[in-house]
């Protein structure tokens, strides 16, 4: 006589909540001011603004671009917001800081649609292993949201789950 094989993380209620669906997909530019300074150390206004005219704005289109700069420069803050200024018509996204920067804005951004009040007294695994690397904001922002509604969080994966949060 064979013994019936039960899933029972299937049959549990368990949802799993998997933040690598939040993640960015779309293609990640960076706009690096460097490129822009005199001599590798000195913005110069009049110089930037002509480049900034001659530039293809065009290979930044649809994309997820962060404006930083990678050289030892002190850099005015509407350096910044002038290349913002050209970015947002054709960028899907323009973040101040670098790659990792650019992906925990664009995370956050998407988690903010989550509706709390879909997960009431359920029971949520937030995935933990995955492709990609989330960021911990990611992590402390889902429980932000999940928490006041959900029966219990629990953090990795349903067969094997640190517990998190559960409602008394």
């Amino acid at each position: 006589m064979e013994k019936e094989l039960v899933n029972k993380v299937a049959g549990s209620g368990i949802i799993s909540f998997d933040l690598e669906e939040y993640y960015p997909k779309e293609e990640i530019k960076i706009f690096d001011l460097k490129e822009y300074l005199f001599m590798g150390l000195i913005l110069k206004e009049k110089d930037f603004r002509a480049a900034l005219l001659t530039t293809d704005w065009e290979q930044y289109r649809d994309k997820n671009v962060a404006i930083t700069c990678t050289a030892d420069a002190i850099i005015p803050m509407w350096a910044n917001m002038l290349a913002a200024s050209y970015l947002q018509p054709v960028a899907k996204e323009v973040v101040f800081g670098d790659e990792k920067k650019l992906v925990e804005t664009i995370l956050l951004k998407k988690l903010s649609g989550v509706k709390g009040e879909d997960f009431i007294d359920k029971r949520v695994v937030v995935k933990g292993c995955g492709e990609v690397s989330i960021p911990e904001s990611a992590y402390v922002e889902i429980t932000n949201k999940l928490r006041p509604f959900a029966k219990s969080i629990m953090y990795g994966e349903p067969c094997s789950t640190v517990p998190i949060y559960k409602k008394k």
